[in-house]
Formats: C-alpha cells, sequence, structure tokens
C-alpha cells in the first residue's frame, strides 16, 4: 500500500480536493490512497498578504492549483517560467538539484511534491535577502 501519509494534530485543518478538513481532539494518521489528490495543510499554507519574495509567488501558484483556484495546466506554465527565472539567482548545486525535481514534478502535475520541493529554497532566499539588506 502506497499514498500520502498525513499525521494532524489536534483541530488542525487540511485542504483535501477542495474540501476542510478538521482532526478531531487528538491526533490522528490517516492515509490517502487516491493517487494525485490535491492536498494542502492550512498551517503550510502562504496566505496572499505573505506572496512577498520571488519563491513564495512560485509557491502560491502552486497552492492555487491544490487548493482548486487555478488551472493545473495555466499555473503550469506559470510555475515552469517563476522556476526558470529562480533559477538565475540560485545556482548552487543543491538550489539546482531542487528546482530541477520542482520542474519535473511541474512537467508531471505533481503539484503538492512541486510545492514541498519549491518550499525548500524559503530559507535560502531568506539568507539571500537578508545578505542584500546588510
Amino acid at each position: 500500500m502506497s499514498g500520502l501519509v498525513l499525521k494532524l494534530g489536534p483541530r488542525e485543518r487540511v485542504l483535501i480536493n477542495g474540501a476542510v478538513v478538521e482532526n478531531g481532539d487528538r491526533r490522528c494518521r490517516f492515509s490517502i490512497l487516491t493517487p494525485n489528490a490535491n492536498i494542502l495543510r492550512l498551517r503550510d499554507a502562504i496566505h496572499p498578504q505573505e506572496v512577498n519574495t520571488p519563491v513564495r509567488r512560485v509557491c502560491y501558484v502552486a497552492q492555487l492549483v491544490l487548493s482548486g483556484d487555478a488551472e493545473p495546466k495555466e499555473a503550469g506554465i506559470q510555475l515552469l517560467r517563476g522556476i526558470e527565472q529562480l533559477s538565475q539567482v540560485f545556482i548552487d548545486p543543491d538550489s539546482r538539484r531542487l528546482l530541477t525535481a520542482a520542474t519535473e514534478h511541474v512537467l508531471e502535475e505533481r503539484f503538492y511534491q512541486a510545492l514541498k520541493t519549491l518550499r525548500e529554497l524559503l530559507p535560502r532566499e531568506g539568507r539571500l535577502l537578508a545578505a542584500a539588506q546588510a
């Protein structure tokens, strides 16, 4: 048996194929068996007012697909453009690996995996922005 395993804390919310699901009073663990289901932990969601950096903008586009607010084909084009722009800044080998993986996920329309991969760039972006301000 394979699939995505979700571990939720008490009262934690998750968006599954456009429906908000809230956990009860205890921790739980369950498996999503349906391939390509759109899943987004609401605690991990980027809110519109937080979309203020290049990486956050690209992550937000992937998030819009997962929430059902963007068409996968159109968002995929935006994501690929955004990833290309990020590749002009993130030139270290590890970042390149992440960007390549995110590109592959987008091409396969695996937007949850693309978002998860792109989020790994957020701390690096934070360091770059802090260094630029110093």
